[in-house]
């Protein structure tokens, strides 16, 4: 008796998206995994990010979306001077598979969390200074 194999991401319209969906479906199983981030997990992984209660929580997030999906999220300031949440960069690997739309927002639910809860990008920057250990 098999296992059911887990719900892969439903493709998008034709012409709609650069994902490189169809590529994938010939790969391995380490290389589909981004298919198993259904429209519905999207929703809950981006009300996790919008969420966010510490930046040890962010980069817990930022550990188990590499590790689940293979998705590598970089979020650091900028390089120039910071002054609002647009100053922040927030980057994703290139991932065969991975959507258009969650592309744009993953990076952007980020922003939206950091802005809910500024602490966590007061952190970020102090993790990130230059005279930290001055």
């Amino acid at each position: 008796m098999s296992t059911p194999l887990p719900p892969w991401r439903q493709p998008c319209p034709p012409g709609a998206c650069d994902c490189g969906r169809e590529s994938l479906v010939e790969q391995s199983a380490a290389a589909q995994r981004i298919l198993l981030l259904t429209r519905q997990e999207e929703k809950r992984l981006l009300e996790r990010l919008e969420n966010l209660k510490d930046l040890e929580d962010l980069q817990r997030l930022q550990l188990r979306m590499y590790e689940n999906l293979g998705i590598r999220v970089h979020v650091s300031p900028g390089y120039n001077e910071v002054r609002t949440m647009r100053g922040i960069v927030i980057e994703l690997e290139a991932l065969p598979g991975l959507c258009r739309k969650t592309r744009q927002s993953i990076p952007a639910a980020i922003r939206r969390g950091l802005e809910r809860n500024p602490q966590v990008a007061y952190r970020l920057l102090d993790a990130h200074d230059l005279l930290r250990d001055a």
